[in-house]
């Protein structure tokens, strides 16, 4: 290999002009779901520039003496009109505990100023319910007099449908008959069977009790530096309807996060991607601070990497990618320190690698089939059901098959990929190839000034050269021989060349590569035209 020309300055990092987005700090109601449950429980998500936040709901102690931390039991003065003031879903035929699921506005429930929605019975007048069904505890709260103590404790874990009065009926229904479902709610705002029929006193918290209140509180901070994002169920194609998730970079998750919407599904995710994508520039700033000029991380953060199976059945594993000097990186996990660039699973040569979109989804769900692979034919299996999908051929017909959440994010390695191979073809200025022709030992040389040349390896002699203009075609055997169409400026008539490389891959990379930088120095207009990622995406 020899070295020609100036080397070029390090181009700043920078996100791609057409993809310019602000950082994100949002706040919103969602669901966690639990896959093994399959409930669905309320949380709220605060997002910042580097922490993703969980908050779930708590009953906490305001003022007052807080004797109980989990508990609270609470006397309830049944009213002649709106009784207890509360309806209940839930029972243990159900596997859910019952729960208040209404209270309704200043009715005794309400007055009391201790109990909340979410809040699961554990005792009515001292009777333990946490193992009773749905129509032994309304059976109780209906017989139990005019005044009835209950002990509750707020459930934090509560599934999204007990608290939600889904189907359930308005104040003025009556369940005083007929059977009461675990799922409805069940009014315990009428009289109830009452043994005393003049009026009671409403009920209100007195003066040195503790008082409550309902509260969103922590429990879960995801760093966003090197976290990753997956929508689809581990190791399938299976995408999450109007879910994902989020886990750090020590394997911490915030579990599934559920949405109401595809559109706040599709906000959230591209705001947190933002913000990690932010994060991950940070990094590369302070990494490339230890490089030098021609050694610096042009871009770098997760994909997803299908795995074939002996099996033959598609599985995918996370993998961390970056573009850094004049190597492409395959990781396992990302690189912290110095040390971590050469323990890399995978390392090979921006000249020798060739990156191609497979497939991205548009606004009317069709499929873009984009060839972008010059000259060398190689089919993929394309039945997997991801968008965004990207391939990287590398030497000995072997490639790496990977897919990535957003299409931002496939168009941003898209022209990342063109950068680093562009700079790194600059850098290098030309690569030498050992080769044979009819048991002759031969170098064939890709210079981005001269062209191609071809010389003897013991004498040095010149064979033939050629501009990189005067190549009309090539075809090739899949193994190892090429065939290379010349043509002559003063005949015009077209010479063939044949050649035979050992990794003849890597070669055809190299001149695709030499190629299309030549043309990017000509006209930097031309390559852009070609993009297809960054040219669909946004049509979404």
């Amino acid at each position: 290999m020899s070295v020609a020309g100036k080397q070029p300055p390090p181009a700043p990092l920078e996100r791609p002009g057409s993809l310019l987005v602000p950082t994100w700090t949002k706040t919103s109601i969602a669901l966690l779901y639990d896959e093994v449950s399959e409930n669905a429980y309320d949380i709220r998500l605060k997002l910042t520039k580097e922490v993703l936040t969980i908050q779930k709901q708590d009953v906490v102690c305001v003022s007052g003496s807080d004797h109980s931390a989990n508990h609270r039991t609470v006397t309830l003065r049944r009213q002649p009109v709106g009784g207890l003031g509360l309806s209940i879903k839930g029972g243990a035929e159900h596997k859910v505990p019952v729960v208040i699921s209404k209270i309704f506005k200043d009715q005794a429930a309400d007055q009391t100023g201790m109990l909340f929605i979410g809040d699961a019975i554990i005792q009515v007048n001292g009777i333990n319910v946490e193992s009773a069904t749905h129509e032994e505890v309304v059976h109780l709260l209906r017989n139990a007099g005019d005044e009835v103590t209950i002990t509750v404790q707020y459930l934090r874990e509560a599934p999204s449908f007990l608290k939600l009065p889904l189907g359930s009926p308005g104040p003025s229904s009556d369940h005083s008959s007929g059977a009461s479902s675990p799922l409805f709610d069940s009014g315990l705002h009428l009289n109830g069977n009452s043994t005393n029929t003049a009026p009671s006193s409403p009920s209100s918290p007195i003066a040195n009790e503790p008082k409550y209140e309902k509260r969103w509180l922590d429990t879960l901070s995801v760093p966003l530096s090197m976290a990753r994002i997956s929508r689809y169920k581990a190791g399938t194609d299976k995408l999450r309807s109007n879910a994902f998730e989020v886990l750090a970079l020590d394997g911490v998750s915030t579990g599934i996060l559920q949405f109401y919407t595809a559109q706040e599904s599709a906000d959230w995710l591209r705001a947190i991607s933002t913000n990690i994508s932010d994060l991950t520039l940070q990094n590369m700033k302070m990494a490339n601070k230890c490089c030098s000029p021609s050694d610096q991380v042009i871009h770098m953060g997760w994909v997803n990497e299908r795995l074939d199976g002996t099996d033959s059945s598609q599985l995918y594993k996370f993998k961390f990618l970056a573009l850094k000097g004049s190597s492409f990186y395959i990781f396992s996990t990302p690189p912290v320190s110095t040390l971590d660039w050469v323990r890399a699973e995978k390392i090979y040569n921006l000249c020798e690698v060739l990156f191609k979109i497979h497939k991205l989804w548009l606004a009317d769900d069709c499929w873009l089939q984009a060839n972008l692979y010059l000259g060398i034919h190689q089919d993929f299996d394309l039945e997997d059901q991801r968008p965004y999908c990207f391939s990287v051929m590398v030497g000995h017909g072997k490639s790496h098959y990977f897919n990535v959440e957003l299409g931002s994010e496939l168009a941003v390695w898209e022209k990342s990929f063109q950068r680093a191979i562009f700079l790194e073809v600059q850098r290098t200025g030309s690569k030498t190839y050992m080769c044979s022709w009819q048991g002759d030992t031969l170098c064939f040389t890709v210079d981005f000034a001269l062209g191609f040349t071809c010389f003897d390896s013991k004498t040095k002699n010149v064979l033939w050269r050629f501009k990189f203009s005067q190549l009309k075609g090539s075809s090739d055997d899949g193994k190892t021989r090429v065939k290379l169409l010349f043509q002559n400026l003063d005949t015009k008539q077209i010479e063939t060349k044949e050649l035979e490389f050992q990794d003849l891959t890597a070669v055809l990379h190299c001149i695709h590569s030499f190629i299309a930088a030549k043309v990017a120095s000509v006209d930097p207009v031309f390559i852009d035209s070609q993009s297809i990622a960054r040219k669909y995406m946004y049509s979404n």
